[in-house]
């Protein structure tokens, strides 16, 4: 069955929110998020007030916000203030990519959904936007390790339009854009010529494309859709302002001595990153994360001006 089609029956299907499933049916803008940031990337409480901004913003600009997670072993895409609440406060809540969501629908977990899963199940519930911080991408030192996010091919076979602040800057940038070139991911630069840096507004790598409109994003996505063709997604890459990026000259030092610091104490894998990132977020005092999510919001009140857009069709 493809993505984007109607959901069946089966109680392994994404349960929508009745504010979501109306939406969808009468044709209003919804935008999916993630909920790895309210359980997995903040902390508590805080993590709890920034996911009602994030819905928040999406509907001060007429959308409908649809987070996405898996409560006892069923897809919800749309959570109500209680569901909301259980996800930032149960210290149990595991981290979901879209490999693990069979393992936790059919072992009744609980988890929040990142970029892989959070993307494929909002397309399964018809869902055309998805809003989240930076994208996974490939490592530094792939040639060695050959590791790389699972985000890149989920992305490559699923039809959603994905706004992020490009990819972590703990990874390899330019490696990541080629790889996305050779999976058919088509990337625009929102008001930018350069891909963003996620903490910074620009990792100095060029896109091929630049829209400077919701509007053109969405004819963009009726172009995909009249061509046809293999499904994948299209990253809309929207760079944090530059008032808020995290200090180059900091983020370059801090960066190389995290960098140094997992060599030093070997490192490898899935440890790496949480390893990189809480670094940054300690020997920044905090800039970084600020800088992060700085950068989720303007994605957010992005994704919903293109889901209006997209939904005025």
């Amino acid at each position: 069955m493809p993505l984007n089609a109607p959901l069946d029956t089966t109680p392994y299907a994404p349960v929508l929110s009745a504010e979501v499933r109306a939406a969808l049916a009468a044709r209003r803008p919804v935008v999916a998020l993630e909920s790895t940031i309210i359980a997995h990337g903040l902390p508590r409480p805080r993590n709890l007030r920034v996911a009602g901004e994030l819905e928040g913003l999406v509907r001060s600009a007429g959308a409908v916000p649809a987070t996405v997670a898996v409560l006892d072993g069923r897809a919800r895409v749309g959570l109500d203030k209680a569901e909301l609440e259980r996800v930032a406060e149960d210290p149990g809540m595991r981290k979901l990519g879209h490999r693990d969501l069979a393992p936790a629908l059919a072992g009744g977990a609980s988890g929040a959904t990142t970029v892989s899963a959070t993307a494929f199940l909002a397309a399964r519930a018809g869902l055309r936007v998805f809003a989240t911080g930076g994208l996974g991408g490939v490592h530094r030192g792939w040639t060695e390790t050959q590791d790389e996010s699972a985000d890149l091919r989920l992305l490559a076979r699923t039809g959603i339009t994905v706004v992020c602040a490009g990819v972590k800057s703990i990874l390899d940038v330019p490696a990541t854009l080629q790889r996305l070139e050779t999976l058919g991911v088509g990337v625009l630069g929102y008001g930018t010529a350069t891909f963003p840096g996620f903490y910074l507004s620009s990792s100095g790598e060029p896109v091929d494309w630049t829209v400077t409109s919701p509007e053109e994003i969405a004819e963009v996505m009726r172009a995909q859709d009249a061509l046809g063709g293999p499904q994948a997604a299209l990253i809309v890459a929207n760079p944090v302002p530059e008032e808020e990026q995290l200090d180059p000259v900091l983020h370059d030092r801090v960066l190389a001595e995290a960098l140094e610091a997992c060599r030093e104490r070997g490192l490898t894998g899935q440890a790496v990153t949480p390893f990189l990132l809480d670094h940054l977020v300690r020997h920044t005092a905090g800039a970084s994360l600020e800088a992060n999510l700085a950068a989720v919001r303007g994605n957010v009140a992005l994704a919903a001006r293109i889901a209006t857009a997209w939904s005025a069709r």
